[in-house]
């Protein structure tokens, strides 16, 4: 679940899930669903501007947020860094700012201080893991995620893996 579509966090994030090959995802049964808290006209851009082509949706009233206990507010922990966060804070947060004023509608799209988190729902409604995000960096690495739901982990780096054979 995302903190924003304008949040340079959850773009780089949702950028690396946009790698998540589909065979990987149907070997397991496994669906990946990323959630938003903005308009649903707000899906179809940042889709194309992360190149993600899984499942989204929004969430504007923020019900599954409250549901699941994420909060709002940065903690006060921001040594945790996710490892899909690439740009720095001030360059990051400049572009966030870019992408909002040079949008269709200047808006926020969500409110900037909804954190969102990771889980591995199913089958059923039973909650198998539950991250709630601390601050805007502490996004769970893709590949934990991954391997707990069963499904084969990515290589998230441009630079090629050695095989030992």
């Amino acid at each position: 679940m995302l903190q924003n579509f304008l949040c340079y966090t959850c773009k780089e994030y949702v950028e690396d899930l946009a790698k998540v090959p589909k065979a990987f995802l149907q070997e397991a049964n496994v669906r990946l669903i990323v959630i938003g808290q903005s308009s649903y006209h707000h899906i179809k851009p940042f889709c194309s501007l992360t190149g993600y082509t899984h499942e989204m949706y929004v969430d504007p009233q923020r019900e599954i947020y409250k549901t699941l206990g994420m909060k709002r507010g940065e903690g006060n922990n921001v040594s945790v860094r996710s490892p899909h966060v690439k740009s720095n804070m001030l360059l990051g947060s400049i572009r966030s700012m870019w992408r909002a004023m040079t949008g269709p509608a200047f808006d926020f799209q969500g409110d900037p201080a909804q954190q969102g988190g990771a889980l591995i729902l199913g089958p059923g409604n039973e909650v198998h893991f539950l991250h709630l995000d601390k601050n805007r960096l502490d996004h769970v690495p893709i590949n934990t995620v991954l391997q707990l739901a069963g499904v084969k982990p990515v290589n998230f780096t441009n630079q090629p893996q050695i095989i030992d054979i």
